[in-house]
């Protein structure tokens, strides 16, 4: 059977209409019940998105092992957010060149090969190594998930499942501190591998046993060149956006010229190259305006979303005096409730739209941030507790709609180069919260403590700073979602209701 598809197959103009049909009903199968290619998808793409903050508590314990300094350890979160940048723009292209199980099996494969060594890796060096083939896989297993949600679910349906996605993507980094804390208890920090591997392993078996190729493959040639500048372009930016506080300014400077100016040149490079329509990322999905404002409030949403999550556990662990384990698991729940809140949050938005879910979730995020800004030294644990958690129900809100309603913009053929492109931003977008945040925090608390006040009352005041500029940000969220409609019409070709 030949089916349209955004992976390069036919358009909808040349497929009959019996065939589309035959498509839809063989995969899409009926509006309430999850395809099982998703729940698979959904699956392996939690198991490997919760490496990505596994490691935090595993950095002490590293430190004493490699006799490594604080700074060479958070590299290990560092290299992994780093290869997903450099990796994630040419899913499009791989997507679009592969099949669905092909483009699973390379990206658990790889996931797996990586997790294997870093659980045996002798020294700092092959542990980063291991760390950046898990990275590799993590970064194919997005895209995949999104471009195959967007093909195979009727747009009618595509919120409740698109809320089922988000358990993925936000439970998944918040439990992952939670996680490693639990298993550091119990001994070295291979046993986070070690326990992951075979999770990870079975996973991919079932999802090879039970998974079908959505679409057909397109045989093209690739841009070597697209891929150096890609490649090279968003890791170097991303590098000096992370090394914002850490390095001295003329590198980090020097980091984030070279790396914009990387990105312009790749930029530059594929609109020529659309012209041949052969692109590496193609960037004509930006003339749709729903998905480039998606885009926007996504890049922003994340900033502060990121941020926040970086200053929290500063403030708890510093400040506070609490553990590992304990921050990880103070700040579960909020993980939890956003990944949890996902599924009601796309029913309500199948049903009414998008306009009364994130306008309301980004004015309760504003909120829930200018409340942080007003946290001290003795700030009660529950009421930490529950601003966080609403402000990750508050994001629940905002994401969930904002994924489908963008995406749901783009015609089928630009579904894998929309998810590329919005999982290389909210890369970039992570590194430029943090490193705002932290740098705003970092500054202000030096300059009360150079005005004489304890470091305790210095290290808050910057707390208190940092947390006003992602409110700042927060505002940039509210004015981008009034600019979104409540629904897309579904672009032709793509899936349509049962």
């Amino acid at each position: 059977m030949t089916v349209p598809t955004e992976a390069g197959g036919l358009t909808p103009e040349e497929c009959p209409e019996a065939e589309v049909a035959e498509f839809e009903q063989e995969f899409a199968g009926t509006p309430g019940k999850t395809p099982l290619v998703i729940k698979l998808l959904v699956a392996a793409t939690f198991v490997v998105i919760l490496n990505e903050t596994i490691m935090i508590n595993a950095i002490p314990t590293l430190m004493a092992d490699f006799d490594i300094t604080p700074r060479s350890a958070q590299w290990l979160s560092t290299v992994f957010m780093l290869t997903m940048a450099a990796v994630i723009p040419l899913t499009g292209w791989f997507l679009q060149r592969v099949s669905t199980r092909t483009a699973y099996a390379v990206a658990m494969a790889t996931f797996c090969a990586g997790t294997a060594l870093a659980a045996v890796a002798p020294t700092f060096e092959v542990l980063l190594a291991g760390r950046v083939i898990q990275a590799g896989g993590t970064a194919v297993m997005m895209p995949l998930l999104m471009t195959t949600l967007m093909t195979v679910v009727p747009e009618s349906d595509r919120g409740r499942v698109m809320g089922q996605v988000t358990l993925a993507i936000s439970c998944a980094p918040a439990l992952g501190p939670a996680v490693s804390g639990v298993i550091l208890e119990l001994g070295s920090w291979r046993l986070i591998f070690v326990f992951v591997l075979p999770v990870a392993a079975l996973v991919a078996l079932a999802g090879m046993r039970q998974l079908e190729d959505i679409g057909e493959p397109q045989v093209s040639s690739v841009s070597w060149l697209s891929v150096l500048l890609a490649a090279g372009g968003f890791a170097t930016l991303v590098y000096g956006l992370s090394e914002i506080g850490h390095g001295s300014t003329g590198s980090v400077t020097t980091f984030i010229v070279a790396g914009a100016l990387l990105v312009g040149a790749f930029v530059l490079y594929q609109l020529r190259l659309q012209r041949t329509d052969v692109p590496l990322l193609d960037l004509r999905t930006l003339k749709h305006r729903t998905y480039a404002v998606s885009l926007l409030l996504m890049s922003a949403a994340f900033m502060a979303f990121l941020g926040s999550m970086i200053l929290l556990p500063l403030y708890l662990q510093n400040l506070r005096g609490l553990t590992e384990l304990q921050t990880g698991l103070l700040v579960m729940p909020g993980g939890l409730a956003m990944g949890l809140l996902g599924p009601q949050v796309g029913k309500v938005y199948d049903r009414f739209g998008s306009r009364p879910l994130v306008i309301p979730g980004s004015i309760g995020m504003v909120v829930a941030l200018a409340a942080l800004s007003r946290i001290g030294a003795d700030t009660p644990y529950w009421m930490i507790l529950g601003v966080h958690v609403v402000l990750m129900a508050c994001l629940a809100a905002i994401f969930t709609p904002v994924f489908t309603l963008g995406l749901g913009d783009l015609p089928p053929q630009l579904y894998s180069h929309g998810s590329s492109l919005l999982g290389t931003l909210q890369q970039v977008a992570g590194a430029v919260g943090t490193a705002v945040l932290v740098v705003v925090m970092e500054n202000r608390s030096e300059s009360l403590a150079a005005s004489g006040s304890t470091q305790a009352e210095a290290f808050v005041g910057g707390l208190q700073w940092a947390f006003v500029v992602g409110a700042v940000i927060g505002v940039a969220v509210i004015v981008l979602s009034l600019l979104l409609p409540a629904k897309v019409e579904a672009p032709e070709g793509a899936p349509v209701a049962h």
